[in-house]
């Protein structure tokens, strides 16, 4: 019996990538899968019925799975995609939303449409999905739920000619953040994921930073996401919660919310000369802590 049994899961953006190697995994483990995807380019234009695929894939391992086509991007598409999993199972447990587009470009050359449509999927399409999927855990009073948002380390480190990308996937850990404090009286796990591998997506933006690509090396393809999303949804992970979760090149991590980690007090307001030692201090002393987590991790990645 997988960990998984008797649960529904929606997998938005699971035609290819993160999201169909999730799908699979999932299915697995013995959830019904509904697989959405819209079928487009990396920059969201044109469409297929991808999802088929994928479907017929799990069906062919003895799981249980239907396609779903509609863009995320839609108030009505997010809620058609609810629907879908209430057609065809009965019910919803689980929620990845993973579906997610790139329009790459310096803010000086971006258009208005660039902007927009990226924050239309990435971050809307989290609300659209999950608004749906959290009224009806409200109304059915339906426990242990689990829903898990794709970030990126765009948005939590940043990235060159990536501003709209980047607002979005740190919208999305903001998002998580306080979703997890509303969905806590239902024992609805939020979480986060950031993704580092090669996909379809990403794959050009790592070979121009001078790196071998090898999509069936597992720690750099997006199989590598599956098995800790999945574990994620399975009861053992009931008490995570309101966390970002890194995997990358084979390591699993955990990275620190946003925090205060030095400060100074003053009992009159600010001048512009203390804040020229003041704010150059709190600077170094970041520099500092950043160097020595990365002396940590080395020393873990000798041992």
């Amino acid at each position: 019996m997988g960990r998984l049994n008797g649960k529904i899961a929606v997998v938005t953006g699971a035609g290819r990538g993160i999201g169909k190697e999730t799908a699979l995994f999932l299915a697995k483990e013995g959830a019904k899968v509904v697989v959405n995807d819209l079928g487009g380019n990396t920059d969201g234009t044109g469409g297929t019925q991808i999802a088929d695929e994928v479907v017929e894939e799990i069906k062919a391992a003895g799981g249980e799975a239907v396609a779903n086509y509609d863009s995320v991007s839609d108030f009505a598409g997010g809620q058609n995609i609810f629907q879908t999993a209430l057609d065809a199972f009965g019910g919803m447990d689980i929620l990845i939303n993973n579906a997610g587009i790139l329009r790459d470009k310096t803010l000086f050359n971006m258009e208005e449409n660039d902007w927009d449509q990226v924050i239309a999927v990435h971050l809307k399409g989290h609300f659209n999905c999950t608004k749906p999927f959290a009224s009806y855990i409200r109304e059915t009073n339906r426990m242990d739920c689990r829903i898990i948002n794709m970030s990126s380390v765009s948005g939590l480190y940043g990235n060159f000619g990536q501003t709209n990308y980047g607002a979005a996937k740190a919208g999305i850990a903001g998002f998580t953040r306080s979703l997890s404090f509303e969905m806590a009286k239902y024992k609805c796990t939020v979480n986060t994921i950031s993704p580092g591998a090669a996909t379809r997506m990403t794959i050009d933006l790592i070979k121009a930073a001078g790196r071998d690509v090898d999509t069936n090396d597992w720690k750099q393809g997006p199989q590598q996401l599956a098995p800790v999303i999945t574990w994620l949804c399975c009861d053992e992970a009931s008490n995570v919660t309101n966390q970002i979760i890194h995997v990358q090149n084979g390591t699993v991590g955990i990275m620190q919310q946003p925090a205060v980690i030095e400060s100074f007090l003053s009992d009159e307001l600010w001048s512009l000369d203390q804040l020229d030692r003041v704010i150059g201090s709190l600077v170094e002393t970041k520099k500092i802590m950043i160097l020595r987590f990365k002396r940590k991790q080395n020393q873990k990645n000798l041992n």
